[in-house]
């Protein structure tokens, strides 16, 4: 992308010991002293980007955009120890104690949804909004969705691409296969698979994707997508969630004034997993983005979220 405004970069930057030899990145852009915001990268693994910081308000909005354990400028990069949805909400409210945030507005899409959620409903007290996209629930369900029973429905020969990377012998339970192979520690089996897994997603996550090929002969040591290898960990497992845990406790967002924004066409996170969060969620706003998949790139996504954030949460 061009060059951002000076506004839009951060005024400060610093690395967060949080613990079990993790530090994690988080930059300040904005407003020193402003509303306070912290931004959820997804993934899990794809780490902040400077995308992000052009949904916010500089010249009111203090935000905190946060590369989570193991990701981004996170040390040590790609490390899966001491990685769980558990820590990673410790990590927030490290960084919230840190900076001296009473409340904050969560923002957050896909997986950074799951932690918006899983965080919001751990510490209510703390939120004094949330703003979603794709909402993900982290169930096994939806995983299975995304990965297998949706592209077969809507993008079969891309499905079938996935599963010919595969030895015939494993191509009955592609997704399995996959997150084994993603989770072995020998790089010459991990590496082609993640690019293949990396590119396979990619595709799904546009309504109508430029590039709908995926990768032939990747080099045993080329570098690692890190999207592949933390959601095969969070995948293998449940996101480290009880089965049905954020539907179940959305009870304990009462109060807490919110939007989700959500493409209709979304084969990753369906719009079906926003509508049982919203019947669950009376304080949320559900707008429904015509002509648009997964993607915060999708058309008039990133307009609606930037609409929802602009509005006082507080």
């Amino acid at each position: 992308m061009k060059t951002l405004p000076e506004s839009f970069r951060p005024f400060d930057a610093r690395m967060l010991n949080v613990g079990d030899r993790h530090w994690i990145y988080v930059e300040e852009v904005g407003k020193k002293g402003g509303r306070p915001i912290v931004f959820l990268h997804g993934g899990p693994g794809s780490g902040s980007q400077a995308l992000h910081r052009t949904l916010f308000d500089p010249a009111r909005d203090h935000v905190f955009l946060i590369d989570q354990r193991g990701a981004g400028r996170s040390h040590p990069y790609l490390s899966c120890e001491a990685n769980t949805t558990k820590h990673l909400i410790a990590d927030l409210e490290r960084v919230r104690e840190h900076f001296g945030i009473e409340k904050w507005l969560l923002v957050g899409g896909s997986w950074g949804s799951t932690l918006a959620l899983a965080y919001a409903e751990q510490h209510p007290g703390r939120v004094s909004g949330l703003v979603l996209r794709a909402i993900f629930l982290g169930t096994d369900e939806e995983v299975r969705w995304a990965f297998v029973d949706g592209p077969k429905v809507f993008r079969p020969e891309l499905f079938e691409a996935f599963c010919n990377h595969l030895p015939p012998g494993e191509r009955h339970d592609p997704l399995a296969a996959y997150i084994r192979r993603l989770t072995d520690p020998d790089r010459a089996v991990q590496t082609p698979s993640a690019h293949v897994w990396f590119a396979y997603e990619r595709a799904l996550s546009e309504l109508a994707p430029k590039h709908a090929v995926l990768p032939e002969n990747v080099a045993s040591d080329a570098r690692l997508p890190p999207t592949s290898i933390f959601e095969a960990h969070y995948i293998k497992n449940s996101f480290f969630l009880e089965p049905g845990e954020l539907l179940a406790n959305a009870s304990r967002l009462a109060g807490i004034p919110g939007t989700i924004v959500q493409g209709r066409y979304d084969l990753l996170c369906p719009p079906k997993n926003a509508y049982a969060l919203a019947a669950r969620w009376p304080d949320a706003h559900l707008e429904i983005t015509d002509h648009a998949g997964h993607s915060m790139t999708e058309p008039g996504v990133m307009a609606a979220m930037r609409r929802a954030i602009a509005d006082d949460h507080r």
